[in-house]
């Protein structure tokens, strides 16, 4: 089983999470630039952040056997803070550069007048790079935000096939399928959606379209519930071909229309960086 994690924040994670992944079948992956659970005091905390997206963590996946992309932005709770707004007018640098597959994640945290001028200049800077996007849908008021937001997408003039709607549930699911956007799930052990629920959801409205992360990262999270929802497909009757249109060709045709990602030649089964069962690491 070769699975492609569309949403994970491998920065807050460590060496022995990416040869687990690597164990459970996790080839690529995306990381969005999020929020780092402290305010950040000036942009240029967001070029070193965005560097390191681009530099180091690729570098520590691939001794993992993963490949790693990225998707940089202006965070929606970070809209807020004028101290980072600033970094709006250096994003342009660095949606040019190769790993950077995405816009993201923008979209609203509370919805405020300045996460919507945010929005809207960055959906303008997909537009103007050619790249698709990754939204956030709040936590809070989860139906309005995702109204809200497909409101202003459709206003952008963006294509919807180029926009990734994310962290969606039974609430939310239908108005985003009916908009044409492709639909994101993030998979949590206590909040969000769980594995069970998401199978639900793929019976309901079907695989088309439809990614499944674990959006780890700093908080309780599991960087294995790509594998354990894959699991729950295959024990609820899914086949193996359904199983990978959703676990890996769905992101790979999501992102691969940045024309930034060739992830033709990996295999579930490739071992040519563990050979002898030996595992690079650190500095070794």
């Amino acid at each position: 089983m070769r699975i492609f994690d569309p949403h994970i924040h491998m920065t807050s994670r460590t060496t022995d999470d990416y040869e687990a992944m690597y164990a459970a079948g996790v080839r690529a992956v995306v990381e969005p630039s999020f929020w780092l659970g402290q305010p950040r005091t000036s942009v240029d905390s967001f070029t070193d952040y965005f560097d390191a997206l681009l530099g180091w963590e690729p570098y520590r996946a691939a001794q993992f056997g993963i490949q790693h992309r990225c998707t940089v932005a202006l965070n929606p709770k970070e809209a807020n803070d004028p101290r980072c707004t600033g970094v709006l007018d250096v994003l342009p640098r660095y949606l040019a550069k190769d790993r950077v597959v995405a816009v993201g994640e923008i979209g609203y945290d509370s919805m405020t007048p300045e996460e919507d001028e945010a929005l809207a200049r960055q959906l303008q800077l997909a537009v103007e790079h050619d790249l698709p996007v990754l939204v956030h849908t709040p936590h809070r008021d989860k139906a309005v935000g995702t109204r809200r937001t497909l409101d202003v997408v459709r206003e952008s003039g963006i294509p919807p096939e180029r926009v990734l709607v994310d962290h969606l549930n039974e609430l939310t699911v239908a108005m985003v399928a009916d908009s044409g956007c492709w639909m994101g799930f993030s998979i949590y052990p206590d909040t969000k959606m769980s594995e069970d629920r998401m199978v639900r959801i793929l019976q309901e409205h079907g695989t088309e379209r439809k990614l499944v992360n674990s959006a780890a990262d700093w908080g309780r999270s599991d960087p294995l519930k790509t594998r354990k929802t894959a699991n729950a497909m295959l024990a609820a009757g899914f086949d193996d071909d359904t199983v990978d249109q959703v676990m890996w060709r769905n992101p790979v045709a999501f992102y691969g229309q940045s024309g930034r990602l060739d992830l033709e030649d990996i295999k579930a089964d490739d071992t040519a960086l563990f050979e002898g069962n030996s595992i690079k690491r650190g500095g070794e």
